[in-house]
């Protein structure tokens, strides 16, 4: 059987972002919660607000180690596989990652050791500061990475010249039409992802009686802010659903499963999509509420597959089920957190062990929700790789045969096994472990920690006894 370079660069590619994707999306969050825990500290002096910051900067040392273990691996594949693209895009994407590492990764990296380690070793402000930097890399981040990205779903300010892109406006490639709705989703996402993991995490130690004073702090700032954000998520992905209709109308008729061009199309519920035969199997549809939704009007058109080729048809089935999934999840955490609301009245919130149950399950599902909404935006956009401009097998390095894509999508997959797993493993000795004891001396001396997982205070050999 001859092995396919292309699917399997592509399959190795998604293996490696969407692996990776899952700790940038906690850490964003996670950070600035960081922050205002340690703001919140500093102003008021309350040591609920300090074991807090404490107990979620170990696990913010784990998940960002994670992540920047994870990620190193993405721009060695844009030159093993991706040598076409690479060549050709160089004049932009070259700069746009530049500027990630050097206005971005490099403020994290360089406040990073003060935030995990500097705790009473710098005055209270500078450690405050470090925080804030930490946080406001992380955004810094994001805008670049999204916008390159976003660039290559809605290309702007570039002219392509004999297989090379050239920039002829820096402001348009930058802020092309995608990028600020893009952007924006993301970052709710990753504020949501953090709300609902803080409050998983606050639930179940409310269950077992640990520190109820801060966990119910805890737990209340979360769904405040998840109860504010869900809902904003639904609204802001409607407009980056509109505007997704107006520059990738192919990916809309994808995520809808509509064949044809229609006014007045239904919102399929259910189907099994078929590009055999440019339909769907055992279609459920609420009429008209497709063209509502992405039109604001009952007979509003609703462009259809059919519309293109065959060959520029996305795979249909991921994107069409992975829109639905993201949907579904979405309005789960928003009744989750309305009926956050209604529990808080004679502080039933912190007593109804079924809710808390429920958060601790939810802790899960802005992952999954995020995973499936990037299946829905890389596989709505095939088979281009720049929209509209440079499909996948142009970008394909000329050279790699199937044997070497297969050989190095298999090592990627054992090598982030056992990284996956030790991570795991050491955040939940983490999260087992808890929030130092209350009762530790202010001048008890605590051991200078010699590697970025010592920040966490616990080693793998040793339990921590309790709880």
């Amino acid at each position: 059987m001859e092995l396919d370079p292309l699917l399997l660069s592509r399959l190795q590619f998604a293996f490696v972002v969407a692996f990776h994707a899952i700790f940038p999306i906690f850490t964003i969050g996670l950070a600035t919660y960081l922050a205002l825990l340690n703001g919140l500290f500093f102003k008021t002096g309350n040591p609920a607000w300090k074991r807090l910051a404490e107990f979620w900067a170990k696990v913010f040392a784990v998940v960002f180690g994670m992540g920047v273990v994870s990620g190193i691996v993405m721009s060695f594949q844009f030159g093993t596989n991706w040598s076409n693209f690479s060549q050709a895009s160089a004049n932009f994407l070259g700069p746009m990652l530049s500027y990630e590492v050097i206005t971005a990764f490099f403020l994290e990296a360089g406040f990073l050791g003060v935030l995990l380690f500097g705790r009473d070793k710098v005055p209270p402000g500078a450690h405050l500061f470090a925080a804030l930097m930490v946080a406001l890399g992380t955004f810094i981040s994001s805008f670049w990475i999204l916008s390159a990205n976003s660039w290559m779903h809605t290309p702007q300010g570039t002219e392509l010249i004999d297989g090379t892109f050239h920039v002829t406006s820096w402001w348009a490639a930058i802020f092309n039409p995608s990028f600020p709705y893009r952007l924006g989703h993301m970052l709710l996402a990753s504020f949501i992802t953090g709300g609902f993991v803080v409050a998983g995490v606050s639930a179940w130690y409310l269950l077992i009686g640990r520190d109820q004073l801060a966990n119910r702090k805890a737990l209340s700032m979360s769904l405040w802010l998840l109860l504010v954000l869900t809902p904003a998520q639904a609204v802001l992905g409607d407009f980056h659903g509109l505007n997704t209709l107006e520059h990738q109308p192919t990916k809309v008729a994808a995520m809808e499963g509509n064949w044809e061009t229609q006014s007045g199309a239904p919102l399929l519920l259910f189907a099994l999509p078929d590009r055999d035969i440019q339909g769907n199997h055992f279609e459920i549809a609420i009429p008209k509420m497709a063209s509502l939704i992405l039109t604001h009007s009952f007979d509003g058109e609703v462009p259809g597959l059919k519309e293109v080729p065959r060959d520029e048809q996305p795979p249909v089935w991921i994107t069409f089920w992975s829109f639905r999934i993201m949907v579904a999840l979405g309005f789960l955490m928003i009744a989750v957190a309305f009926y956050g609301l209604w529990l808080r009245r004679d502080e039933r919130l912190y007593r109804h062990r079924v809710y808390l149950q429920t958060l601790r399950l939810m802790s899960i599902t802005p992952f999954i929700a995020a995973l499936a909404g990037w299946f829905v935006t890389e596989t709505g956009r095939a088979p281009w790789l720049v929209y509209g401009v440079m499909t996948h097998a142009e970008g394909l390095t000329p050279s790699l045969t199937g044997g070497m894509a297969l050989f190095t999508l298999i090592g990627y997959m054992a090598v982030y096994a056992v990284v996956f797993y030790a991570g795991v493993f050491y955040l939940t000795r983490v999260v087992r472990g808890g929030m130092l004891d209350n009762e530790r001396e202010p001048d008890e001396q605590v051991e200078r920690p010699m590697r970025p997982f010592s920040a966490t205070h616990i080693p793998f050999d040793t339990e921590r006894q309790g709880g």
